[in-house]
């Protein structure tokens, strides 16, 4: 059923004489419109009802007009709002206007002077880029919160760090995530400058050039949940700029989960069995019975690559164009703008549930540690502290001794004290306590104790380091919290300001309560409506 009466869309413009060819409706214009009505019809109809509202206070609308265009706004819907070339030219802010018209019990010939579908296009679009941030934003301070609890569980578990894809020091799970969240903290921070930045309002520009009414565009602003308006009209309609910052912002949070990913990947491969995925977030071979595998980290990693190309694609489908009102660029550049945030949200759901049920392999962990050769680097350091060598000797030395150590098969802790002292005394050198140097240097507890700058993967500074994001994470919490209730205020005001007059509600009550008597005999014996008198 639809609301549109059959009227010829050459009603809306006398600049042509139909509505647009079936293979434009079929092609471009109906697929817009569902989109649109699923997406943005709130939107819209919160804009149409701050425009009435300001009409109301301009003196072009009574209050009762006012809400009685409210009023059949809310009615809008999917069922009532249809594409139709012949009576909306497919268009949704026709097919609003149309509905609303019909349902009015007289027209309303001030209702939408000064208007133009412009800026109520960039408006809405803004308004849900603005709710899509803010999505994705809540999903990210969820994973922040499990990442940096699972940091706090980890942080005093050994585990090799690796460069250059070998193992080279000592570090913790929780030091590494701690990484994490500072990469998703960061993306917060400036996905709320990507908000405050878009949080302009359009509203009042116009075609392109402003309006001609005396539009208080910081009240429609305000009613909308914007921060200000939009300070130039040409900006307000040309420019989408939000959705190509927006997606930048996915893309560079896709690359950064990459690789937090593929370490992932690394760990829970066979070789290095640091951690385990729960059976309902794995898979199997069906060849292969011994595997137990993890595409959902194939799939999440998979995923990241999908939000540079999206941003591209935004990119793309802006640059070259006139700076002006342009359906190239309101709506054929942003066709996948939504697709890049639900992938984006979804991506980040699966990791976020990832990692509160992984587990680590404190052992499996620990006997890497045992095995490799990582305290190197200290060994030189307490060769040049302790013994005097200059650094750049006590580096070759500490080098010889790992080779030649390996080559004989010593284990890295305690060490064999006469191969160090062998390897010290080819540079002339005699060491004091060769035995203590190797004890200390290749001990795995003693990897981590020894680190003392801020900023370590040293259990206590990863204790610290904690602390600060969670301070972080609870002030992004509040400042997001903080914008979303700018945007229930300014539902709340345009609600209020569409509401009876105290005169109104009276005419309304006494309406209700029908006719009042002219005199005592029409009156009888019963109370006088409205003066509580027998």
């Amino acid at each position: 059923m639809t609301s549109q009466p059959p009227a010829p869309a050459a009603e809306l413009s006398g600049r042509i004489r139909g509505g647009p060819s079936d293979l434009l409706h079929e092609e471009l214009l109906a697929p817009q419109f569902r989109f649109e009505v699923r997406h943005l019809l709130d939107h819209y109809i919160a804009i149409e009802k701050t425009l009435a509202a300001e009409y109301a206070r301009m003196g072009l609308l009574t209050t009762a007009e006012a809400r009685s265009v409210a009023v059949l706004l809310d009615e809008a819907g999917p069922e009532t709002l249809t594409a139709r070339p012949d009576a909306n030219m497919s268009d949704i802010a026709f097919a609003l206007e149309r509905h609303v018209t019909a349902g009015l019990p007289a027209p309303l010939p001030r209702w939408h002077v000064d208007r133009s579908r412009n800026d109520l296009q960039a408006c809405a679009q803004a308004m849900f880029g603005r709710d899509q941030i803010a999505r994705l934003a809540a999903a990210l301070l969820d994973l922040c919160a499990v990442v940096l609890e699972r940091a706090e569980e980890t942080r005093e578990l050994p585990m090799p760090g690796y460069t250059h894809f070998q193992a080279a020091q000592i570090i913790t799970p929780g030091f590494h995530l701690a990484a994490l969240a500072e990469q998703l903290l960061h993306t917060q921070r400036r996905l709320l400058h990507a908000y405050d930045g878009m949080n302009a309002c359009p509203l009042g520009a116009g075609a392109m050039a402003g309006q001609e009414l005396p539009w208080d565009r910081a009240r429609m602003a305000r009613m909308l949940g914007f921060d200000r308006p939009q300070p130039n009209a040409l900006t307000a309609v040309a420019s989408r700029r939000w959705s190509a910052e927006a997606t930048a912002e996915l893309s560079l949070l896709g690359s950064a989960l990459s690789r937090f990913v593929t370490d992932l990947l690394t760990w829970g491969g066979s070789e290095h069995g640091f951690i385990e995925l729960p059976d309902e977030l794995s898979g199997i071979s069906s060849a292969m019975p011994q595997k137990k595998n993890y595409p959902v980290l194939e799939r999440i990693r998979g995923r990241t690559a999908h939000l540079t190309a999206f941003h591209a694609d935004v990119l793309l489908g802006q640059r070259n164009t006139p700076f002006c009102n342009l359906v190239e660029v309101s709506k054929e550049a942003g066709t996948h703008v939504l697709t890049a945030f639900d992938s984006a949200h979804g991506t980040v759901r699966l990791l976020t549930e990832v990692m509160r049920r992984v587990g680590f392999r404190a052992e499996r962990m620990r006997a890497v540690c045992e095995r490799e050769y990582l305290g190197g680097f200290s060994l030189a350091n307490a060769l040049t502290l302790t013994e005097g060598v200059p650094w750049r000797t006590a580096q070759v030395v500490a080098g010889k001794y790992v080779v030649s150590a390996a080559g004989a098969g010593t284990p890295p802790h305690p060490g064999e004290p006469d191969l160090l002292a062998r390897a010290a005394a080819e540079h002339g050198l005699t060491l004091a306590d060769p035995a203590a140097l190797l004890a200390d240097a290749f001990d795995v507890d003693r990897g981590l104790a020894r680190l003392s700058s801020a900023g370590s993967a040293h259990p206590d500074a990863v204790r610290e380091a904690l602390q600060a994001q969670r301070a972080t994470h609870e002030e992004l919490r509040a400042a997001w919290d903080h914008r979303a209730e700018a945007v229930r205020t300014g539902a709340s005001e345009t609600a209020h300001a569409l509401e009876p007059t105290p005169q109104e509600q009276v005419s309304q009550d006494l309406a209700l309560l029908g006719p009042v008597p002219q005199n005592s005999a029409d009156a009888g014996s019963g109370p006088r409506p409205g003066t509580g008198e027998r």
